[in-house]
């Protein structure tokens, strides 16, 4: 912000503190309590402009800090997914992630999550407010070292995308819709009662869609629908099928 501190809430171990005058900061022990952190200061007009989060927080439920957190939940969120909460919520609080080691697989991905930069834990100070500067000037900060390895990860990344896109491309419309459903994590009766078809039709889908995709299990297919960027069927959301009059199954009998 241009003529104010910024405001930095570290999430995770944050650096000793230090006297600097222009760097405001709130610090949140986990992942839930960071996006209160977060929520509660631009309720209160004191809006955060940059994240840090720990590379090394315990794995959780990929994207359930897009959601509502309840206070239980403590820990439930890791560092990556807490990041492309943080961008999905609050899309202008730019994240840092601190990390033990330069990991050039883990730095592409904090980067296609939104991330804008890495450095490590145990850097100087005025590196840390150096980075941090930087990313409020919409730069990109990344060890010398990681870049070289952070480009192939990010192209091979990207190879992957394409061909996943190539791949739920050759899917019909009714093949997609049980994509997303299985994206969701329905169960085949699940399915079957939100498309309105049998269970035997669902599975037959189910099979065809392994099939095209080449893959062998449903959580490949998912991981792989991911990957091309296909979201999860929503909750009281009107499948497609409905709304464009397809003929579909009730029991078995056609409606």
């Amino acid at each position: 912000m241009v003529g104010a501190a910024p405001r930095v809430c570290a999430h995770g171990r944050p650096p000793a503190p230090a006297a600097e005058p222009v760097v405001a900061v709130a610090a949140a022990a986990r992942g839930p309590a960071a996006l209160r952190c977060l929520e509660r200061g631009a309720a209160e007009g004191r809006r955060f402009d940059v994240l840090l989060v720990d590379a090394e927080l315990g794995a959780g439920p990929a994207g359930s800090v897009a959601r509502a957190v309840p206070d239980d939940a403590e820990g439930a969120v890791d560092g990556i997914s807490l990041v492309a909460g943080v961008r999905g919520v609050q899309p202008a609080v730019r994240t840092v992630v601190l990390a033990e080691k330069d990991d050039p697989h883990r730095a592409a991905l904090a980067l296609q999550a939104g991330a804008s930069g890495w450095v490590a834990k145990d850097c100087s100070l005025q590196r840390l407010l150096a980075v941090v500067r930087g990313v409020l000037r919409d730069e990109t900060h990344l060890p010398p070292a990681l870049l070289t390895g952070v480009l192939r990860e990010l192209t091979a990344a990207r190879k992957h995308r394409t061909d996943s896109e190539r791949l739920v491309e050759s899917l019909t419309p009714r093949e997609r819709e049980v994509l997303r459903c299985m994206v969701a994590g329905l169960g085949r009766k699940a399915v079957a009662e939100r498309l309105f078809l049998s269970p035997h039709t669902v599975r037959t889908h189910m099979q065809n869609v392994l099939g095209k995709l080449g893959v062998h299990s449903t959580l490949a297919a998912v991981a792989l629908a991911r990957r091309a960027g296909v979201g999860p069927a929503q909750l009281g959301e009107v499948p497609l099928s409905r709304l464009s009059g397809d003929v579909v199954e009730r029991g078995g009998q056609l409606a």
